[in-house]
């Protein structure tokens, strides 16, 4: 998915996107990361590449 098309799902500003993507962002706020994981239809683990334990 492009980054203006997640813009245009979540809403967020393509600049946050891009720098969340790169890495950037160390700590995204849970509401966009919510929002991406949304718009992707995967979980915020996935996203995050965070393991349950």
């Amino acid at each position: 998915m492009s980054l203006r098309a997640l813009q245009q799902k979540t809403g967020l500003d393509r600049g946050y996107l891009s720098r969340m993507e790169r890495g950037h962002i160390q700590e995204p706020a849970d509401t966009p990361l919510q929002q991406v994981a949304a718009a992707l239809r995967v979980t915020t683990d996935a996203i995050t590449h965070k393991e349950k334990t």
